[in-house]
């Protein structure tokens, strides 16, 4: 279930409604009366939740909880556990936006100026002109807050940070002693779009951004909100300038990115671990505890623990320097040479 702070409950729907709204076949219309009140992956579905599956194979091994809904291809209907209702469709993910939509609505702030009441402010908090914070927000003691910044209802911020001028943070958890630079974009909707008839539809992004103690995030950075489950900064990681962090990423502990580094979704990241400027890791990969990827590499496979990997596709360093230098010798070569 989406964090209420941050997200409003717009259910409960039935699956007959459902089923109109996105197109799809219910597989049994008597459990067209069926309410259902939440999205839901599906391995933390429930009775009153719909999720989707995209591939047969991903319900079977993913040992599916009891969903009250599932949408999924026609050809994946058997292999629902017994009792979840089957909501039909050609796209199950197409469905599933459109549910997240129907059901659930991100709250952000409105109209307000200033501090709202329901905020909670300790003592010793600074806030520079313009500062906007949204309702049951919460801001710990010695925190201070540059000029402009927005703080999105429901963000809870920790004592003693510093946020700087023109930061936007929503949808997150700020732990304490954390720094965050001018420009700084904390929680933004990651990026997920599915195909629709009419073209791309946007998936809707209903987690959080999580920010251990003692993170620093640097200017112009971005840290998205997850998209069902959370994005975790681990403690005391700092992130360089124009540095971007995707949905639903897990960062471990005392890590460091230099600037323009990109982490694509739901890569997961141990402790300890080092990006040299411009690196760019591809979505679902894993990164071992105290690996180091040099500048610029791109990472399309998991890097294993203690390892130093570059280049493109980034491979481990003394193969890549080998093969650069092959490579430089080969095109050096005078005609006629062996």
């Amino acid at each position: 279930m989406p964090d209420p702070r941050f997200f409003e409950d717009l259910g409960p729907v039935t699956l007959s409604d459902l089923a109109a709204l996105t197109g799809a076949q219910l597989a049994d219309a008597s459990t067209g009366a069926r309410q259902v009140r939440a999205v839901s992956v599906m391995t933390g579905a429930a009775a009153d939740t719909v999720t989707f599956a995209t591939d047969r194979k991903f319900i079977e091994q993913a040992g599916m909880t009891l969903a009250g809904a599932c949408f999924v291809r026609s050809d994946s209907v058997d292999a629902l556990p017994t009792g979840c209702a089957a909501l039909v469709m050609a796209s199950p993910q197409l469905g599933y936006a459109l549910a997240a939509a129907r059901l659930h609505r991100p709250r952000f702030v409105t109209g307000e100026k200033g501090v709202h009441p329901t905020a909670e402010i300790e003592a010793q908090v600074e806030l520079g002109p313009g500062v906007v914070i949204g309702a049951g927000a919460q801001v710990g003691r010695g925190t201070r807050i540059g000029a402009n910044t927005v703080i999105g209802p429901g963000v809870a911020i920790g004592r003693d940070c510093e946020i700087s001028a023109s930061v936007t943070i929503g949808f997150a958890l700020i732990g304490d002693r954390v720094r965050i630079l001018a420009g700084a974009r904390i929680g933004e909707a990651g990026f997920g779009a599915t195909a629709g008839p009419k073209g791309l539809v946007d998936i809707p992004q209903l987690g959080r951004a999580i920010l251990q103690d003692g993170v620093t995030i640097g200017a112009n950075s971005c840290v998205d909100r997850g998209a069902f489950d959370d994005t975790v900064m681990g403690e005391n990681t700092k992130i360089d300038n124009l540095v971007q962090i995707g949905h639903n990423v897990r960062v471990g502990r005392n890590c460091v990115m230099a600037a323009y580094t990109g982490i694509s979704g739901s890569v997961t990241i141990g402790d300890g671990v080092q990006f040299g400027g411009r690196a760019g890791v591809a979505d679902h990969l894993h990164v071992g505890d105290g690996a180091r990827i040099t500048a610029a590499a791109g990472v399309i496979k998991d890097v294993p623990a203690g390892e130093t990997w570059g280049g493109y596709p980034a491979r481990p360093i003394r193969q890549w320097m080998r093969e650069t230098a092959w490579l430089a010798r080969q095109a050096s070569r005078k005609e006629g040479n062996s």
